[in-house]
């Protein structure tokens, strides 16, 4: 079995502070189902609510890999040969291309508690989608690891 050689690897989770939130919000139910109904219904209501937090915490993130022959973010990968140019961009940048200059067509990677990202450019021909914009806190790091 040959072993991947990983040049770029990052996770992007979200933060403690939407964590949080989504936490709070359990809790509120918890306290309602408390108010009306027993104790051992909202005891196994908060026990649920909390495991459904943290498997959002863990299925929510993104992972975004570069190998030498392939990029992979979340499930979808691509050969590298198949990469045309690839621009960082700036939080204005990444705002407005995905809303208002989205092409329909794109691969969209994107978490909206992080506002940078980066577009990489498709050269396959046969490949309909013209780019993918991919959520990344370490655009630079994953423009160069593709690029090598």
């Amino acid at each position: 079995m040959s072993e991947r050689l990983i040049k770029f690897r990052e996770v992007v989770r979200p933060p403690l502070w939407l964590m949080a939130f989504i936490y709070f919000l359990a809790l509120s139910i918890v306290i309602a189902i408390w108010a009306a109904m027993t104790t051992t219904i909202a005891v196994f209501t908060f026990i649920t609510l909390t495991i459904a937090t943290i498997t959002i915490y863990f299925s929510a993130a993104l992972r975004i890999e570069v190998d030498e022959s392939e990029l992979r973010v979340g499930k979808a990968h691509i050969s590298l040969e198949h990469l045309g140019d690839i621009q960082v961009l700036t939080d204005k940048q990444m705002l407005a291309k995905r809303t208002r200059d989205a092409d329909p067509a794109a691969y969209l990677a994107i978490r909206f508690w992080t506002p940078r990202g980066v577009v990489i450019n498709i050269a396959d021909t046969r490949d309909a989608t013209p780019y993918w914009l991919v959520t990344s806190k370490k655009g630079e790091k994953l423009a160069l690891a593709i690029k090598e």
